[in-house]
């Protein structure tokens, strides 16, 4: 990660970061063996981790920046069958606040956005491949689940994120922003 990240750095000065990496799982704590357990720590903690490790240097350097993680409502909220999945997205806002309160003498923001379920490929896929012939059912269900009654759509969540990255957010750092047409606050 950090040849990687040297090569970009070569062509120019990089102020954003946004990790937005992740896998999921979906099981208990006793439906979770530690090769799952792993699994989802490489990507979804170490990999958020070597990206900030690989670029913090250079946004000091370059006299600050903006680094974006993302993270999920599963990181804070008590969501069924997802210990692993929530555990890590869990760490991704533990380290957010942490690299937001460490680098504030170096004019580094740092938050995360927290999205609930967002209505992508990813969950048409994972639909056609658990629910054949139910899809709509339980996608249905599923967008349901919001007090909304619908899943996000990419572009709020892109929108939230360009927010977070421009000046005009510059008086926001170690937050943690759910995107979750009222999940979190208005279950009932």
């Amino acid at each position: 990660m950090k040849e990687a990240f040297e090569g970009i750095f070569r062509e120019g000065r990089v102020h954003i970061l946004v990790n937005n990496a992740g896998i999921s799982h979906v099981g208990n704590l006793e439906a979770t063996p530690e090769t799952d357990i792993d699994r989802i720590y490489r990507v979804n903690v170490k990999g958020i981790y070597n990206c900030m490790y690989a670029g913090i240097g250079h946004l000091k350097a370059a006299g600050g920046g903006v680094i974006l993680n993302m993270a999920s409502i599963a990181g804070s909220a008590g969501i069924p069958d997802r210990f692993a999945y929530s555990m890590s997205k869990g760490a991704v806002i533990a380290m957010t606040y942490s690299v937001a309160r460490d680098y504030l003498a170096h004019n580094i923001r740092c938050n995360c956005i927290s999205p609930a379920r967002v209505h992508t490929p990813f969950v048409d896929d994972y639909l056609r491949r658990n629910y054949p012939g139910r899809e709509q059912q339980m996608f249905d269900k599923l967008a349901k689940s919001a007090p909304m009654g619908r899943m996000a759509e990419p572009w709020e969540v892109a929108a939230l994120a360009l927010f977070l990255c421009s000046d005009e957010a510059g008086f926001i750092t170690g937050v943690d922003y759910p995107i979750d047409g009222g999940f979190t606050n208005l279950r009932g």
